[in-house]
């Protein structure tokens, strides 16, 4: 059976696969490293978020715009917001919180011997001093996009999609905020991705 035919069997390959080269770059060592197992979770539920997020303002958006544009003459946002963006929203909103609780718990195993569970209920990690400055303020900056993902993004998706009874007078304002919270997420998007690697790597000038 070829795993790329299903999605379940291509993420399991990718998983072999990363498994394999530990193993072949490591010297066939075995001995589990909790802190990269968590970044490294916390890397692939970060990539499905921001990426949902720049596909929401970068294609979705515009492409809705561009079908109600067109009006009979064109297919219609029906496809997208039938189909497509509830699909889409479940992923987004999901992966935000896989990639928040992943950044605490691995917060919480950088900070001087804090554990993650410590970390997760009194932000002793989310600092602005010492080594984990970068990191802080990355972390801060993601729990407002979180924030936002689940207070403002969702609950005007659901009365834009018709999850939820709306008026036309509140969808039409239920577009503007949920529009004005992806473009804040997406603005915050930078500086945080910033700070995650700025930890790591260095910052932008020095």
């Amino acid at each position: 059976m070829n795993p790329l035919a299903t999605r379940g069997g291509t993420v399991i390959l990718g998983i072999l696969l990363a498994i394999l080269a530990t193993f072949a770059l490591n010297g066939g060592g075995f001995h589990l490293n909790g802190l990269e197992i968590t970044v490294w979770i916390h890397v692939i539920v970060g990539i499905a978020w921001v990426g949902l997020l720049f596909y929401f303002n970068a294609v979705q958006i515009p492409a809705v715009g561009q079908a109600l544009a067109d009006g009979d003459a064109g297919p219609g946002p029906a496809a997208i917001n039938k189909y497509v963006a509830p699909r889409a929203l479940f992923w987004f909103r999901w992966a935000a919180v896989l990639t928040w609780l992943t950044g605490v718990s691995a917060l919480g195993q950088l900070g001087d011997g804090h554990q993650a569970i410590h970390a997760a209920f009194t932000f002793n990690n989310f600092t602005f001093s010492g080594n984990l400055a970068w990191l802080g303020m990355g972390a801060w900056l993601g729990t407002i996009m979180l924030l936002n993902v689940w207070g403002l993004i969702w609950p005007n998706q659901k009365k834009i999609l018709g999850i939820k009874p709306a008026t036309p007078e509140e969808i039409v304002k239920a577009k503007t905020i949920a529009l004005m919270a992806s473009r804040v997420n997406t603005a915050l998007a930078f500086p945080m991705l910033l700070g995650m690697t700025a930890y790591g790597h260095g910052v932008l000038l020095f």
